[in-house]
């Protein structure tokens, strides 16, 4: 008889935050992914299921998130050759700018480490999912994958060194998500960057960064307002959501902290000042979906701060 196996849940995230692309991100409450993982009979890692996905990802570990990240850390303890069984349910759609990848491969990685009595702590485990995101978006980047593991709200300084700070969070933020039913890849929001610009816009950047960290330590959330303008991405990007700048115009007319695109998109979050302007900004958010006739979904959460937690 097959056991149960031992279960988790990885959050979503937003990352970028307006003024930090690829320097700041948060985790929610939901949505997320699941991961389901026990002891087999059978030699090495095997994905053995996978729900939730409409069939587009691969079961071969070696090519899936959840796997690679697992992988990684059974070879760091020379026992890659362990029978492991993986189920993946993916409660959170591919390609929205939440986090999706990063998501299983913090699920993947962080239920095999709890499984063998966790070996590594938590704070390690950042590597391996790290590697594993990188494989799916092209570039290692640890502004989802680090609120995904560690919760809370996340400044990243350096990836490849994994220096991370956690900042603080006022009382009372909440987060207000739209997420139209299309699918923006990462890998391919990237490679419209410019690879370049100009030096004013870049100083204007760092100068809002500051400031929005400045502003997360005091408290501050007219400053986190004020910071909360992206002169690098936001600009590139907001054609590849339909009528972003109505959306934009619409949250900050109701007075929200800030408006931006939610990783590479097409996901659109804005940050409220409690859960009741959230649901406001939720529903403006709606109803101009509604009118224009494109599918979409609400999530309204504050931020996450446990981060990958067991079910």
């Amino acid at each position: 008889m097959k056991s149960a196996g031992l279960k988790v849940f990885a959050p979503a995230t937003v990352s970028n935050v307006g003024c930090g692309f690829d320097a700041l991100g948060f985790a929610l409450e939901k949505p997320g992914d699941e991961v389901v993982v026990r002891k087999s009979g059978t030699r090495g890692l095997r994905i053995v299921s996978i729900q939730g996905d409409g069939g587009k990802l691969p079961r071969d570990p070696q090519l899936n998130t959840a796997g690679i990240a697992a992988s990684l850390l059974l070879k760091h303890l020379d026992m890659a050759d362990m029978g492991i069984e993986m189920e993946i349910q993916k409660k959170m759609p591919i390609g929205s700018g939440l986090g999706s990848s990063g998501a299983s491969a913090v699920a993947g990685v962080f239920a095999v480490n709890e499984l063998l009595g966790r070996p590594v702590e938590r704070e390690q485990l950042l590597p391996f999912a790290l590697a594993a995101e990188g494989v799916a978006c092209g570039s290692q980047h640890a502004d989802n994958v680090a609120p995904c593991l560690l919760g809370g709200f996340q400044l990243i300084r350096d990836h490849e060194s994994s220096d991370i700070v956690r900042l603080p969070v006022p009382p009372g933020i909440y987060i207000a998500v739209l997420c139209p039913k299309i699918e923006v890849l990462t890998r391919d929001s990237r490679q419209i960057l410019k690879s370049s610009v100009p030096l004013g816009d870049a100083a204007r950047q760092a100068a809002n960064l500051g400031a929005m960290v400045a502003g997360m330590f005091r408290s501050d959330l007219e400053l986190i307002s004020r910071s909360m303008q992206d002169y690098l991405v936001e600009a590139q990007r907001q054609h590849l959501i339909p009528h972003y700048p109505l959306l934009k115009e619409s949250a900050l007319s109701l007075g929200a902290i800030g408006c931006n695109i939610s990783g590479s998109g097409p996901s659109v979050f804005a940050m409220c000042h409690h859960s009741m302007q959230a649901e406001t900004v939720g529903e403006a958010f709606s109803k101009i979906y509604t009118n224009k006739k494109i599918k979409h979904s609400i999530i309204l959460s504050p931020i996450n701060q446990a981060g990958v937690q067991l079910y």
